[in-house]
């Protein structure tokens, strides 16, 4: 899963997305979206292991680590691929 992609479609869905990795070996890395006011979810891949937080209010709401860190942002890509428009000629449908 390319996690700068992933950031590119949701700021195309009107959200505030980021995606950048650290190190010259590009062994880190951290993915960020808001999903409204202030209500964010932030994935980290590091040296410390995977984790997935999600924050409202700058309180942590929920907070994965590993398998369940990847298959929660593995939900969230598969949420996106449903509802990305496919345009066809003039006309724009949503993909269910």
């Amino acid at each position: 899963m390319n996690l700068q992609a992933l950031a590119i479609v949701l700021e195309r869905q009107g959200y505030t997305a980021s995606c950048y990795t650290c190190g010259n070996q590009r062994n880190s890395a951290s993915f960020m979206v808001s999903l409204g006011e202030n209500h964010l979810i932030r994935f980290l891949v590091s040296d410390y292991g995977i984790t997935w937080t999600e924050m409202r209010d700058d309180h942590e709401l929920m907070k994965l680590e590993g398998a369940e860190a990847i298959s929660q942002l593995k939900e969230l890509s598969n949420l996106i691929k449903e509802f990305i428009p496919i345009h066809i000629g003039k006309k724009t449908l949503v993909k269910r």
